[in-house]
């Protein structure tokens, strides 16, 4: 018999010897609940067993205990008994299997394995410049996170330490920070290095094309009204120098 069905076995043996001689034997519904949790700070035990016999709990048992504990009248004078001690070992084969299993099944759902979606911000407070390499989105968990300049690696008590938070939905971001010299962002470059890569991503901060776009066109606002007040001066000194030729003129006919 397996041991799914051992801890039903023991205890349909103890009801037995638990009635006294000369009654009749009558059926009983049995039944088990296990509950369990990944991490001890959600609440609930890593495994908690409570058994009931008609509804009534009969045995309680947890993870931290690791012994099977009575609640019912009817068998707290039979603790000691083999049949009890074997209960209690049952039921702490089933929190090994249960411990086993589950981080059996969260392997194999999250046996696959998800590339980062990288890339670079740029931010400016306070006459700081600031260039954030983002990780969005990946699995597993490690993950490595390096600045470069000028393709050699900076040493890290330049960059600020490594952030990793997890996601709603399994997955990991993480961010590295670097504080860099105004006009000098083209020389970093961000290096992730992850299992669901082939081969080191390297990623840099390129303007937004909004960013560009405003430029060019302020740029051209400024070139069109250079362009405007050299040619009104051009047009005012040509006036004027009109002006003191016809007047040279004038003096020299008034002369003769």
């Amino acid at each position: 018999m397996g041991p799914r069905a051992r801890p039903a076995l023991l205890l349909l043996m103890f009801l037995r010897t638990a009635v006294p001689q000369g009654r009749q034997m009558r059926s009983h519904s049995l039944h088990y609940l296990f509950m369990g949790a990944s991490e001890r700070d959600l609440g609930p035990s890593l495994f908690e067993a409570l058994g009931y016999v008609d509804d009534q709990l009969f045995v309680y048992y947890d993870h931290e205990s690791r012994r099977a504990e009575p609640r019912a009248p009817w068998v707290w004078n039979r603790t000691s008994s083999q049949l009890w001690l074997q209960l209690s070992q049952s039921l702490k084969g089933w929190d090994h299997m249960f411990i086993v299993d589950f981080w059996t099944i969260m392997d194999n759902h999250n046996h696959s394995k998800v590339p980062p979606l990288v890339k670079v911000t740029h931010h400016v407070t306070s006459a700081v410049t600031t260039l954030r390499c983002q990780a969005l989105n990946f699995y597993p968990q490690n993950i490595t996170m390096k600045w470069l300049r000028d393709r050699q690696p900076l040493d890290a008590k330049e960059i600020e330490p490594k952030d990793i938070l997890p996601n709603g939905d399994g997955t990991y971001q993480g961010w590295i920070a670097l504080a860099v010299p105004p006009g000098e962002e083209q020389r970093y470059t961000c290096q992730v290095e992850h299992p669901g890569l082939d081969q080191p991503l390297i990623a840099t901060w390129e303007p937004l094309p909004s960013d560009t776009l405003v430029i060019g066109v302020i740029s051209g606002i400024a070139v069109c009204v250079i362009i405007f007040f050299i040619g009104a001066l051009f047009r005012i000194l040509r006036k004027r120098q009109a002006s003191r030729e016809a007047m040279g003129d004038y003096v020299l006919a008034e002369c003769d």
